[in-house]
């Protein structure tokens, strides 16, 4: 998604003044007050390794990675492997209470558990890289960004597409009103988990599994369960294939739409929708649809009009009339239409540089000077922000929540197909719905709290 060759030391501290993207997040000392760092490099924890997390490792090899924490042995092998003077662990609560001299953690473990473990991180003193979606519920979102504020802790969610160049043209293009002004916004990502419960690189299984094989030895499945309810043990669930289950991931909407959506919310200045509706096929109550539409409606903000967005899973919209014989609508893994009122803009899902719609009106366009600060790349912002105690991160936890809660406000849209949800942001509720409500927030299995 994003190159892992680093730049060296030097480009990180020049690139530092100038790396805050699109949101500041309060500056602070690497440690605390008088606290001076026993290197030059970070000290660096991954917690969830096996799978996006060895990804996230491999961009800080030139950092010290002290310590590694998976509850899949074999799974992680490859990570450990890779950083054999790297202290081995388990729990993660093990590890933040053991590791003192710790900067920061990057997390990649399914997405039930991104948020106890991101405010574990953050109330230990850590700058904390969590993958997207920052967290599982809504309420979730709310209590890490407000800890996060709280902890003047350097943070960022996993958007490696907010580093790139596609972001900042979208934004410095619409801002120049280069296709006026947007009312209406179609994205989306046409992959899909089929049958249910599946990843789209499985077909293990075909439904809740309902034999129950013995928890292999490399696994630690009590601590892979974390907070949610428990549930005997079933390769259905691990690696991977958790994505589309309730209880453990998100769905497409917030695997895919996380980088989909951040041009949106980035260029539009979104905050929160009055209402979202939700039409869908074949959803089960433990699967994610196989294929939904989203539709979320945006109050005028910041002297842009109100805007209609509406999302795609496991499909397209239709082409725009304008658009060429033959010419594609973004890519497979997704896209996002922006509808304005002298002209359409595509824009791509990992910083692809945006097209205007007919290409007749792309040549014609005279592109503006650049507004918005060059970053050196989404990992290095977070370390250079980490060393320096900038505030370099583009997508922080203040940032991540707004635009993970919006998603999961969807995710709620589709377990009442065809009902107009009204949401209260202030009161974290939505105001016609007290079924809805319930899915604000997910209850803990005993012994877990946030």
């Amino acid at each position: 998604m994003t190159s892992s060759v680093r730049p060296n030391r030097r480009q990180f501290l020049a690139g530092a003044a100038t790396a805050a993207a699109f949101t500041i997040v309060p500056r602070h000392v690497l440690g605390g007050p008088g606290h001076t760092s026993p290197s030059d490099k970070l000290n660096v924890a991954g917690i969830g390794v096996g799978g996006m997390g060895a990804t996230d490792l491999a961009n800080y090899k030139d950092e010290a990675v002290v310590a590694l924490c998976d509850v899949d042995d074999q799974y992680a092998a490859k990570t450990h492997a890779a950083f054999p003077q790297a202290r081995r662990y388990r729990d993660f609560r093990e590890l933040l209470g053991a590791e003192k001299d710790l900067d920061a953690v990057t997390i990649a473990t399914p997405d039930h558990t991104h948020a106890v473990i991101a405010m574990a991180a953050l109330k230990a003193g850590r700058h904390v890289y969590c993958q997207k979606p920052l967290t599982h519920d809504i309420y979730e979102s709310r209590q890490l960004a407000d800890e996060a504020a709280r902890s003047g802790r350097v943070t960022q969610m996993g958007i490696q597409g907010h580093a790139d160049e596609g972001i900042r043209l979208t934004c410095e293009w619409i801002w120049d009103g280069a296709i006026g002004e947007v009312r209406k916004v179609e994205a989306w990502c046409d992959l899909t988990y089929y049958p249910p419960g599946h990843a789209w690189w499985s077909t293990s299984c075909t439904g809740r599994p309902t034999e129950t094989p013995p928890v292999p030895d490399t696994l630690a499945w009590d601590l892979w369960l974390g907070p949610a309810a428990y549930r005997p043990y079933s390769p259905c669930y691990l690696p991977a294939v958790w994505r589309n289950w309730r209880d453990f991931g998100s769905g497409m909407l917030a695997d895919r739409g996380c980088h989909t959506l951040d041009p949106v919310f980035t260029a539009l200045k979104l905050d929160y929708p009055t209402s979202v509706e939700a039409t869908v096929t074949d959803q089960t109550s433990e699967h994610f649809p196989v294929a939904s539409i989203v539709n979320f409606r945006f109050p005028a903000r910041e002297g842009m009009p109100p805007v209609e967005l509406t999302w795609y899973d496991g499909l397209r919209p239709p082409s725009p009339e304008d658009l060429e014989a033959g010419r594609q609508l973004g890519a497979s893994e997704g896209g996002a239409l922006f509808v304005g009122s002298k002209g359409k803009l595509m824009a791509g899902v990992y910083g692809e540089s945006p097209r205007l719609i007919p290409e007749s009106a792309m040549k014609a366009y005279k592109t503006p000077p650049r507004t918005l600060p060059r970053v050196e790349g989404h990992y290095a912002e977070f370390i250079a922000a980490c060393r320096k105690g900038t505030p370099a991160v583009g997508a922080p936890f203040s940032y991540a929540a707004r635009l993970t809660e919006v998603i999961l406000l969807g995710n709620i849209a589709k377990r009442f197909p065809n009902t107009p949800l009204a949401w209260d942001p202030r009161e974290m509720r939505f105001k016609n719905h007290d079924e809805a409500n319930r899915l604000v927030r997910t209850p803990y299995r005993e012994g877990w709290q946030l």
